[in-house]
Formats: structure tokens, C-alpha cells, sequence
């Protein structure tokens, strides 16, 4: 009996405890509900909407209702046209769109011959996701005459070009979008713990009466960590070189400059953390809490175009998806920082808005 009363003594002690750790109790209730959310309504493997360009070469009215048929499929969103092919090229290449439809001008004559195709979609085939639902557009039923129906139902209208990643293999994918999923969790969780370690240890006591305001002490905090961050950076550009075979197609210094921002913004994130976090404990959680999104809203694991219009506004909120971006328009389509530059603006200001919260929430005094 008093083994039993002294284990009852111990379970009420650990229940005060968790209700006085509101973070944990917020967690307890939130992180399910989080993933519940995440896997119901955002995560969509039936991809839709991907956006799409049209290079309209005979602008007929056959070509006007060829392109109206690819609506109806929902696979594909006409958002933009083009002047010609080249143009569809370079805009796959800076990831303004997913898929690029072709139509020649002798499309009319190319539908009554049986030995070539009416029309070609340039694909993105750095994500396999992509490519799998464009070659499924192939076989679509379209013939302006429906006597020779039944002769053509199994005619390939459209040929599919794929494009950076013609064998389909999923670590060109996945190595690139891995980068940012790495630093983000290593530099958020680096940082955070880093921060908090020092408050429950009494090292920011020495702090207290030194001339650094919370803006520089942020700083100071977050630059070794960046030099950190490229070390890691280069490790993996490395094995996924050795071991996977994984290109980089673009400037090597471009992609260090992304990483950079990048990094910052993730430092500054972890910062932010510390700032609320009163335990390690607590600063990984918070981490974790952070880390779900940033792998199933960034575009990570599912094309970004086929979610939710709600889960994609999430995920642009996020650091990750932005540097995801990069990474692959860098490494596989061969893009500029310059042609990606919407994307460094995004990761710029994220950094600075969470180092401000921060620095404003950072006190130079022990609570």
C-alpha cells in the first residue's frame, strides 16, 4: 500500500506539473490536431491545377478547343500564354509554371494524321509527381472528327517532353528540398536550445550589465550559426554528388548566397522561439510544432500547385518553401538568383520580421 500511495503521490505531482506548463499542455492538444489538419485537407496525392502556359502557334478554333478540353481535365490551369516555345522554356526554367503546352501551327492537319502528334507539353520533371500526371493527359480523347473516332481512341495526341530530370529519378528531387529541411530544423533547434540553455544555466547574467543592446545580442548570436549552416550545406551538396548522382546545374555561388538568407531566417526564427520557450523542452517542441508544416505545406513531398488554396497560403509563409524553390530552380533547371529573386525578398523579409519580434521580446533582465 505505501508503494502504491507513494506512485499515486508521484502521478499527482507530474499532472500539477502539466498544468502548469501551458506550453506542454498546448502541445499535447495541438500537435495531433495539427497533423490531423495537415494530412486531412492539405496533403493532396490526386494532383489538380497545375499551372500552365499555352504557346498557341495556330490560334484556330480547334486549337481554342483543344486547350479548353485540357481545362476540363482540371489537371492544368492556363494562367499564362506565351509568344513561342523558347518563352515556355524559360519560364519552366524560373518556376513560374509547372507544365508548357505547345501547339504548332499546322495543329488543324496534325489532328487528321495518324503518324505525328497534334501538340507537346513541356514538363518540369525535376518532381516525378509532376511528370506521372502530365503523361497521363497523353492519351486524351480529342478528334474533330467523330466518324474516325473509334479508329483514334487510342491515339497519343500529345507528346510529353520532360524536362531536367528525364530518368525520373526521385533523389534529384528529393536532395535539393532535403537542403532546406535539414537547415531548417538544425539551425531552428541549434538556435533556440542555444538560447534557452544560457537563461536556465545563468549565463545571460553576465549580460546584464554590458552595453549590448538585444538587437546586436541577436546578431551576434545568429553568425556562427550561418557559418555552421554552410558547412552543413556543403556535406550534403557532397553525398548527394557521391552517393546519389545529384547535378548542380547552376551557379554553386548563387546557391550559397540563397542558403545564407535563408539560414539567417531560420536563425532569427529559432530566436523568436527562445523568446517563449522557458525550457529546452519546450524549445523542441516548438521546433517540431514548425517543422511539420515546413515538410508537408513547402512542396517538399507534394507538388506545391495540386494543394488547397488555404494550404498554399500557409506554406508561403514559410522560409522553407521559398528556399525549396531555389534549390531546385539552382541545382536541376539551372536558374539564376536573379531569375528566383521574388523568392530571396521573401526569405529576406521573413528574417527581418522575426528578428524584430525578437529583439522586441528579448529582455535584458532575468524574469
Amino acid at each position: 500500500m505505501k508503494g502504491l500511495s507513494r506512485l499515486l503521490a508521484i502521478i499527482r505531482k507530474e499532472i500539477r506539473q502539466l498544468r502548469r506548463d501551458r506550453l506542454t499542455g498546448g502541445m499535447i492538444v495541438g500537435l495531433p490536431l495539427l497533423q490531423l489538419l495537415l494530412f486531412g485537407y492539405a496533403i493532396n496525392t490526386d494532383v489538380r491545377h497545375l499551372d500552365t502556359a499555352v504557346f498557341d502557334g495556330a490560334n484556330s478554333s480547334l486549337s481554342r478547343e483543344f486547350v479548353a478540353r485540357l481545362r476540363q481535365t482540371q489537371v492544368v490551369d492556363v494562367t499564362r500564354t506565351a509568344g513561342s516555345a523558347e518563352q515556355l522554356e524559360t519560364m519552366l526554367r524560373t518556376g513560374d509554371i509547372s507544365i508548357g503546352l505547345v501547339i504548332p501551327r499546322d495543329f488543324d492537319r496534325r489532328l487528321v494524321d495518324a503518324d505525328r502528334h497534334a501538340a507537346q507539353l513541356l514538363v518540369d520533371g525535376s518532381d516525378p509527381t509532376i511528370l506521372g500526371v502530365a503523361n497521363q493527359l497523353v492519351f486524351m480523347p480529342f478528334d474533330p472528327s467523330p466518324a474516325s473516332a473509334a479508329r483514334d481512341a487510342a491515339r497519343p495526341v500529345i507528346a510529353v517532353r520532360p524536362f531536367y530530370n528525364p530518368e525520373r529519378r526521385t533523389p534529384v528531387n528529393i536532395v535539393p528540398g532535403l537542403i532546406g529541411i535539414i537547415l531548417m530544423m538544425t539551425m531552428t533547434l541549434f538556435t533556440s536550445v542555444a538560447i534557452v540553455r544560457e537563461r536556465e544555466r545563468g549565463n545571460l547574467e553576465l549580460l546584464i550589465n554590458t552595453p549590448v543592446t538585444s538587437l546586436e545580442l541577436m546578431i551576434g548570436k545568429i553568425v556562427p550559426y550561418i557559418l555552421i549552416g554552410l558547412i552543413q550545406l556543403a556535406i550534403v551538396l557532397l553525398a548527394g554528388r557521391l552517393l546519389f548522382d545529384v547535378p548542380v546545374r547552376g551557379s554553386v555561388l548563387h546557391l550559397y548566397l540563397a542558403a545564407s538568407v535563408f539560414i539567417a531566417a531560420n536563425l532569427a526564427l529559432g530566436l523568436l522561439i527562445s523568446t517563449a520557450a522557458r525550457t529546452q523542452f519546450q524549445a523542441m517542441q516548438m521546433t517540431v510544432f514548425m517543422l511539420l508544416p515546413s515538410i508537408l505545406l513547402s512542396g517538399f513531398m507534394f507538388p506545391f500547385d495540386g494543394m488547397p488554396m488555404l494550404a498554399r497560403a500557409l506554406g508561403e509563409i514559410l522560409p522553407t518553401t521559398h528556399f525549396i524553390r531555389l534549390t531546385r530552380g539552382i541545382m536541376l533547371r539551372e536558374a539564376s538568383i536573379l531569375d528566383l529573386i521574388n523568392e530571396v525578398y521573401a526569405l529576406a523579409a521573413f528574417a527581418i520580421a522575426a528578428m524584430t519580434l525578437a529583439a522586441l521580446r528579448f529582455s535584458k533582465r532575468l524574469d
